[in-house]
């Protein structure tokens, strides 16, 4: 998971336009998510008009924890508070575990990146990690003096290497385009005497051919975005990227375990962590919540989808790569906290404990806990490249009890639909789901927008809550089953992610959109 949400639209300024105009201004596509196809002429996921039908239905809910495994949440955002997960067997700030559970003061979940006094903010990418452990591993060693035992680790070392070495050279790259802003910017100030904005921008007198191309761009993307924002998104971004790289070329083992105080590699080690939930930054992980469940009908903000739902606040996922250890133990404390919803909007390239998280997924399947994960941002097809964590587990079995979203927005236009970062796949991602301008609560009491199938993931669990909400005799995998089968199929051309014409039968495995209304209307209807 990485920061600055805008930025990484247009860090290759040089290659593309920034963006198209939004489809969803205007205060009344602000909850565009929970329209529906056939009522509003919006592919979202039919929120609204389910509840409808459970209505006249006379349908009753349960209430249904999510668990939310992110990089924190603000839990007293005015519209999360009522719907944060309290844990009733822990006394608040006591410093006793009340509840035996081996957590202290749990009250609202637990965060995996803290320690005493600290918490992990950035790491190094999963990448960076296994380079400088298989590094140290053979260190010294020639290829020809690989003993028969270790020659697939050395094939798979020798890999990495490679892979870690292009790694490095895309985000010296992505800092250098960054900071090329972040200079033009200011070098637009010093020449106006005033801030960077539409205006100055427009006046500056370019110096070199790059400078003027950069002003051409900045005209574009200054329609889409305030100047005050785009200033504080490059400052974000450089920081960032720059804090990636220099994570990268440092020892992030020995920086995990000077402030966390575990071993990160000792998979034994289930107890380290602190109750700060919120961290140093909470931004996705809010975001995230305000979508699933955010308070309904409460005139503020926004609605969230699921109207019975309690977060349950899991910190394990840095600005960077999350590290298996944490993820695993975040799915075993989700479950064993009752969570019946698992909300994971991250994902990597590269793992070194697979069969780690996979022993999780299959636990949450043993205690009927469904798993809903974002299918990705680069643009990809997952067929083609491996992902983790993933469904696919090391026995070459599915996890019944496994959805894998990708994102769609509200373009009307169907060459459109399709979000042009998200990954796809017609055998690995199930469905889309809403991931494009969805606004949603964020930090310091505010809301905004984001995109990306960290925003279509939370949608799909949002549904995948009231499901269980309001159906709490279906099992994790028959609550999947029923979302494939009721998807709103779609059947004109789109633009895949490719920029490829495409049926969307070809992108994933149901051809389809989640649709909440098209799910109840089908349970309705079967009892």
């Amino acid at each position: 998971m990485t920061k600055n949400f805008i930025l990484c639209a247009f860090i290759g300024l040089f290659m593309a336009s920034y963006a198209q105009k939004s489809e969803t201004e205007g205060p009344e596509n602000l909850n565009w998510y929970l329209k529906d196809p056939k009522a509003d002429g919006v592919y979202g996921t039919g929120a609204t008009k389910a509840y409808e039908m459970l209505d006249a239905a006379g349908r009753t809910s349960t209430t249904v924890i999510v668990a939310v495994i992110d990089s924190g949440v603000e839990t007293d955002h005015p519209d999360l508070q009522n719907v944060i997960w309290v844990n009733e067997d822990e006394i608040p700030n006591n410093g006793i575990d009340d509840d035996n559970n081996g957590y202290i003061d749990d009250v609202h979940g637990w965060s995996f990146l803290g320690g005493p006094t600290e918490d992990i903010d950035q790491e190094a990418l999963e990448l960076a990690r296994m380079y400088r452990t298989e590094t140290e591993y053979f260190k010294d060693k020639k290829a020809e003096d690989i003993p028969s035992a270790e020659r697939a680790r050395f094939a798979t070392y020798e890999k990495i290497k490679i892979a870690f070495e292009e790694e490095i050279f895309e985000k010296e790259s992505s800092v250098q385009n960054v900071r090329m802003l972040a200079d033009y910017m200011q070098r637009v100030e010093q020449q106006s005497g005033s801030s960077f904005s539409k205006e100055t921008n427009a006046a500056f007198t370019p110096e070199n051919e790059i400078d003027k191309r950069i002003q051409n761009r900045m005209k574009s993307i200054l329609l889409m975005i305030p100047a005050e924002q785009l200033s504080t998104e490059v400052e974000g971004a450089l920081k960032s990227m720059q804090g990636s790289l220099d994570m990268s070329k440092r020892n992030a083992d020995s920086i995990r375990t000077a402030i966390v105080g575990d071993d990160p590699n000792d998979l034994s080690n289930k107890i380290y962590g602190c109750n700060r939930y919120e961290g140093p930054d909470a931004m996705h992980g809010t975001h995230v919540s305000g979508i699933i469940a955010a308070s309904r009908a409460n005139g503020m903000g926004i609605d969230g989808i699921a109207d019975n739902a309690r977060i349950m606040v899991l910190r394990a996922v840095p600005d960077g790569d999350e590290r298996d250890k944490d993820v695993a133990n975040a799915i075993i404390y989700a479950v064993d906290n009752g969570a019946k919803v698992i909300n994971m909007s991250f994902g990597k390239y590269w793992t070194p404990h697979k069969f780690y998280v996979d022993a999780a997924i299959q636990y949450a399947l043993s205690k009927d806990v469904l798993l809903v994960h974002a299918a990705g941002n680069d643009a990809k097809d997952k067929d083609m490249e491996d992902s983790y964590p993933t469904r696919r587990l090391d026995n070459q079995t599915n996890a019944p009890n496994w959805i894998e979203v990708g994102a769609s927005s509200s373009a009307k236009s169907g060459k459109k639909i399709i979000a042009n970062f998200s990954n796809y796949g017609l055998s690995t991602v199930d469905f889309f789901a809403p991931g494009v301008d969805i606004y949603s609560t964020v930090p310091d009491y505010n809301y905004e927008n984001a995109s990306g199938t960290s925003m279509a993931c939370p949608a799909t669990a949002g549904v995948a809550a009231m499901i269980r909400s309001y159906f709490p005799e279906l099992s994790a995998a028959e609550v999947r089953e029923v979302l494939m089968k009721t998807t709103a199929k779609y059947s004109k051309t789109v633009v895949a992610p490719n920029g490829e014409k495409a049926k969307m039968k070809d992108l994933c495995i149901t051809g389809g959109f989640v649709n909440a209304a098209n799910a109840v209307s089908y349970l309705l209807d079967k009892n």
